[in-house]
């Protein structure tokens, strides 16, 4: 029987590839999928980077990480977490590291439905805020988070290269 918060986030969805979207929390399974994802996306094969980031936030929250199954594949990934003490920040805070979603599927509400889950979890974890870092050259994902309310923030990146 599945607990609450995996069958809240097994909702199925409409798509028109397939006929059905499900959105679920991501699984030790979902290695290779997310793996292949990110190398269609263009980020080469990586494994080794997918599987310690994957093992990171199953460790840190669990039901946190989503991804999005069509056709019987991951199609699409929000990583993310909720933490407190970063920064000097003090309340509970969820963090979005990182999202993919499969070009093919683009343009379904993918990203926006991913967003939506792991939203509701960072609010039944007590968190009021979400903050994202997003390269100011990257309009695409820029345009993403600010249609989902995101607005810069007063907290300033800083990077020094060694």
């Amino acid at each position: 029987m599945a607990s609450p918060r995996q069958f809240r986030c097994g909702r199925i969805h409409e798509t028109s590839m397939s006929g059905e979207l499900k959105i679920r929390v991501l699984e030790d399974t979902d290695l290779n999928g997310v793996t292949q994802l990110d190398e269609k996306l263009g980020g080469g094969y990586r494994p080794e980077v997918w599987e310690h980031r994957i093992t990171y936030y199953q460790r840190r929250d669990p039901e946190a990480p989503v991804v999005a199954e069509a056709d019987g594949k991951v199609v699409g990934f929000m990583l993310g977490e909720v933490r407190s003490g970063e920064f000097g920040l003090e309340e509970p805070t969820g963090w979005i590291e990182v999202i993919g979603v499969d070009p093919d599927y683009r343009g379904q509400a993918i990203g926006r439905q991913l967003a939506e889950h792991i939203l509701e979890h960072f609010r039944e974890r007590g968190a009021s805020t979400v903050r994202t870092l997003v390269d100011e050259d990257s309009e695409g994902i820029a345009g993403f988070f600010s249609a989902l309310g995101f607005e810069p923030s007063t907290l300033r990146p800083f990077a020094l290269k060694l």
